[in-house]
């Protein structure tokens, strides 16, 4: 879709969700549809709704139903699908829940160890039950959609090239998953980088001084924080999506610039998430990540900017020739040389005074 068609979508499933007040469900349980959050790419969208229902497999249940139902309304968009749904909860509300547990059996209140517990007491069966999603037939179906990158670029041998290829061990299936993570990350990325440019927009702040809580912008190298406002945040949103865009159009070719490059660690760094979260993280698709890491990062010189030992040595002009100049914010969103592409927004310096 070019921009006016993205536009379009937009205004459409908007209008279609902002119809719907509650949803019901079985037994005449009715869940509330309290917000939506649309967000229109040049192969799709991602739709972020929140709903008040009383369990999870209500709210993803009632979700998409209304979303079918929302497609099916609108003649222009009748053709469309839903290709994957994933229900969540929301932190805070999460967060308060568990912490007003008492007793010695009350889950722990981080969300992460949660997550780690219930993945010991309920590991993952190799058929799905009925009514689930199955989770790695999805990833593996969205691992064409990362057009730029044939199964060599994991590891794996390409049987189209006459069995010629890395021999790092990656089997077919894992460069497979790999890929189909790294598309799913795709989405997901984008999805709550979105959410917290708009967390930032709404209290007017920067990272630093946040008291929300943000999906991504927080893992940012910390020694700028409180230059992470609502500028960067959008022109980091961009920077990600012009990357991926050339992840799954084809068209990439190298990382254009330090931006990039954190975008890269995000993503790979989300696609070892999703994968952990449903158990599907085995040795040969962590290999499979570690190679397609090594063919696209040509150094990773931007990890010193996490190293807390390393503050002010970018203002220290006896460093200004070295390769790490770019630890200094005003270049991240800089080309490494005229060969390479960064999206004209995102490259727009005018912000730069400081």
């Amino acid at each position: 879709m070019d921009a006016l068609h993205r536009t379009g979508a937009t205004a459409l499933l908007q209008r279609g969700f902002d119809a719907v007040k509650a949803i019901e469900g079985p037994d005449g349980v009715e869940a509330d549809l309290l917000d939506v959050v649309v967000a229109v790419y040049p192969h799709g969208a991602i739709v972020k709704v929140f709903v008040d229902a009383p369990t999870l497999e209500m709210a993803e249940e009632a979700v998409g139903s209304v979303s079918v139902e929302v497609l099916e309304r609108s003649e222009l968009l009748s053709e469309w699908v839903v290709e994957s749904s994933e229900v969540k909860l929301h932190p805070d509300l999460a967060r308060e829940s568990l912490e007003a547990a008492e007793g010695p059996e009350a889950p722990p209140s981080d969300l992460q160890e949660r997550r780690a517990r219930h993945s010991t007491a309920a590991p993952r069966t190799d058929k799905p039950e009925q009514g689930t999603t199955d989770h790695e037939a999805v990833m593996r179906g969205m691992a064409a959609r990362l057009g730029a990158f044939a199964p060599g670029a994991f590891g794996a041998l390409d049987p189209e090239e006459d069995g010629e290829g890395p021999e790092s061990g990656v089997t077919l299936d894992d460069a497979e998953l790999a890929a189909g993570a790294l598309a799913w990350a795709c989405e997901v990325l984008i999805d709550e980088l979105f959410e917290d440019v708009q967390t930032l927009a709404r209290a007017e702040t920067n990272v630093a001084e946040c008291e929300e809580p943000l999906w991504h912008l927080e893992d940012l190298p910390p020694r700028y924080a409180l230059r992470y406002d609502q500028l960067f945040s959008r022109r980091f949103l961009v920077t990600v999506i012009a990357l991926t865009t050339r992840f799954t159009d084809g068209s990439f070719q190298r990382l254009g610039c330090v931006a990039e490059e954190l975008a890269l660690k995000f993503l790979l760094g989300q696609a070892r998430v999703t994968l952990d979260t449903f158990g599907l993280l085995g040795r040969g698709v962590e290999d499979a990540l570690d190679f397609f890491a090594d063919g696209v990062y040509e150094d990773t010189d931007f990890l010193w900017l996490y190293d807390g030992a390393m503050d002010g040595v970018d203002e220290d002009p006896a460093f200004s020739s070295l390769r790490i100049a770019p630890m200094d914010l005003a270049s991240w969103f800089t080309p490494f040389n005229d060969g390479r592409y960064v999206h004209p927004y995102a490259a727009d310096e005018s912000d730069e005074a400081a």
